[in-house]
Parts: C-alpha cells; sequence; structure tokens
C-alpha cells in the first residue's frame, strides 16, 4: 500500500504503516506540531534562569537582604519561581530552585540559599 508522507507528500517506500519518507520529514512534522508548547516551556526555563541568576549574583554568600527596586532593576520577574517554602510560623519564602526570597516589610526582601 504506497501512502503519502505528511510532511512533505512525498510517496512513501517500506513498511505499511510508515508516516514519512524520512527522518527528516519526520523530525520536522514534529517540530511544527510540539513549537508553541515548546516555546513556552523555553521561554520559561529562561526566565527562571534569569531569575536564578540575579538571586545569585545578589546573594554571594548564604543569606543577604535587598531591595525590590534593586530586584526589578536587575530584571527579576516575580511571577517566575519553582517553589514555595512556608516554615512552621507561617513565613511563605519563593525559591528559584536553591535561591530564595523572603518578602520583608518597606519593599525589601531577605535573600536566602538552601543548603542541601
Amino acid at each position: 500500500m504506497a501512502t503519502q508522507c505528511l510532511e512533505c507528500g512525498d510517496k512513501i517506500v517500506g513498511r505499511i504503516d510508515k508516516k514519512f519518507c524520512s527522518d527528516g520529514c519526520r523530525n520536522a512534522y514534529n517540530n511544527k506540531i510540539n513549537k508553541d508548547s515548546k516555546n513556552l516551556i523555553r521561554n520559561t526555563n529562561n526566565r527562571l534562569r534569569k531569575n536564578y541568576r540575579i538571586l545569585e549574583m545578589l546573594n554571594p554568600s548564604q543569606k543577604t537582604k535587598t531591595s525590590r527596586a534593586k530586584l526589578i532593576e536587575a530584571g527579576f520577574d516575580f511571577n517566575y519561581f519553582t517553589s514555595i517554602y512556608t516554615t512552621k510560623a507561617g513565613t511563605i519564602y519563593y525559591f528559584v530552585y536553591d535561591q530564595g526570597y523572603l518578602p520583608l516589610e518597606g519593599d525589601y526582601y531577605a535573600l536566602v540559599r538552601r543548603e542541601n
């Protein structure tokens, strides 16, 4: 049974259940299908990486304090973090991997690094 390649339309030779004429067409087809979700994931990961680098730069030791303005000036985006940690006392830390921040009064943040 001769069928056509889903990507380029060429005639497929070989197994009856083949959908593509080559690995290149299969890859091109799947890349097109997954493009939107891959862009979302790539953009989210880039945002997380940038936030991580900013926290790492502003917190070279294990613990420090910084202002919201400094974080924003560096390009930090508060919408992107990997986890939330709530202490027994109810204090909420936001983490980007092992770099965390705790909102304080007066637009200041405590920056911490989680130990393994």
